[in-house]
């Protein structure tokens, strides 16, 4: 017997899919074979990923969504289950990062990244986790980051919505994954996207970060992708409640 990686016809939602870490995770879960739901504020911005799978041999049908907005993550959650059929996996990627100086931070900030980073959050689980108890499966990936366990200078906020993601990984685990459904987050370090790209290809700062990660690299995407892959597939069924750090060593430290 060999455990099962397999998300073969599995239907999963991305969101926040329109760039970065997002548009990667949805090409990586597509070429794996999952048919993938991917959503965005703007339905232009996803025509090219869509466009990326199909091309591939794979699946993928956009969404419009804005994350703030509660009745509409219900209402597109709810049609993606009854175009597609069903509900399989949910990646709660959609976030903010920009830094602040908590001197600097005002109520317009806070409010913004915590709408986005764990209200958003907690009511996409919310959505997803109605449809997948009533089925009795499902897979919850939320993205963390390993600044929810650590501290980083100009990220009060960040840090504070991170951080509460995974104490609603934890819960949500406790309340549902007797009924079918797991739930988890990945955690990771400094992964190199277009829009990390100008900070990460600063020598200075490039080796602050590399100075931090025994590992002795930046992240990539497909490094996301196989953590996220893996908690979405039968292999981690006793998996639940859990962060998986991606970080190549930076909170061992």
């Amino acid at each position: 017997m060999q455990p099962n990686f397999s998300i073969q016809d599995n239907i999963a939602i991305v969101t926040g899919a329109s760039k970065g870490i997002g548009y990667g995770l949805a090409k990586s879960l597509a070429a794996a074979g999952a048919k993938v739901a991917v959503m965005a504020r703007s339905l232009d911005l996803l025509e090219q990923l869509v466009q990326e799978i199909e091309e591939s041999g794979g699946f993928a049908k956009a969404y419009e969504l804005d994350i703030r907005n509660v009745e509409q993550i219900r209402t597109v959650f709810g049609q993606v289950a009854e175009d597609l059929g069903r509900l399989d996996i949910l990646v709660n990627n959609a976030g903010l990062g920009e830094e602040m100086a908590a001197e600097d931070v005002t109520e317009a900030y806070w409010d913004e990244m915590i709408d986005v980073n764990l209200k958003g959050v907690f009511f996409s689980c919310q959505a997803a986790g109605r449809i997948m108890l009533k089925q009795g499966s499902g897979k919850i990936v939320n993205v963390s980051s390993q600044v929810s366990v650590v501290g980083i200078p100009g990220g009060s906020v960040y840090c504070a919505s991170k951080g509460g993601v995974n104490q609603l990984t934890k819960t949500l685990a406790l309340e549902w994954s007797g009924r079918g459904v797991n739930i988890n987050a990945v955690g990771p370090t400094f992964i190199y996207t277009p829009g990390t790209a100008e900070r990460l290809d600063t020598p200075e700062f490039r080796d602050g970060v590399l100075a931090r990660i025994p590992a002795g690299r930046i992240g990539t995407i497909l490094d996301v992708a196989g953590a996220v892959i893996y908690l979405a597939s039968p292999a981690s069924d006793l998996v639940t409640g859990t962060l998986l750090l991606v970080d190549g060593g930076w909170t061992a430290q």
